[in-house]
């Protein structure tokens, strides 16, 4: 995959090119049918807040099994997130790379702790992205 192919970046309505389509492929590759790029990452944000939901279950369940699962399914998406930064972007990418890093930390304290709090706070910073995202597509 060629990430520094300029076609195959995403560019929001701000002329920004913040994703490239390594996910969007490697989804495609997966026999997963992905309308856009552009869905592609709000499907990802959406999975985020899902599995958040589900891995809050888990701690109230004390179900220690499904609550490393859950969380690590989200971790796993942050991953791809920004493995699929574009870094040529400066700032703005720059800004999405620490953010998403952060938010992993906070998902692996919220698991070692069973701190739902921590859940909560990852899910209000992926409905705000999810929320930017749907008005700059």
């Amino acid at each position: 995959m060629n990430d520094s192919n300029n076609d195959n970046k995403l560019t929001n309505k701000k002329g920004l090119n913040m994703y490239g389509t390594t996910a969007h492929n490697t989804y495609a590759q997966n026999n997963i049918g992905i309308e856009s790029p552009t869905r592609l990452i709000e499907m990802l944000y959406e999975g985020i807040l899902r599995f958040n939901a589900q891995a809050k279950k888990a701690i109230k369940d004390s179900d220690v099994e499904k609550k490393i699962y859950w969380t690590n399914r989200s971790i796993a998406i942050i991953v791809e997130l920004i493995a699929v930064l574009d870094n040529s972007q400066g700032k703005v990418s720059a800004y999405l790379d620490g953010l998403y890093n952060y938010q992993i930390q906070l998902l692996t304290t919220a698991s070692i702790d069973n701190d739902a709090e921590k859940l909560d706070e990852v899910n209000k910073v992926f409905k705000g992205l999810l929320e930017a995202w749907r008005e700059t597509t």
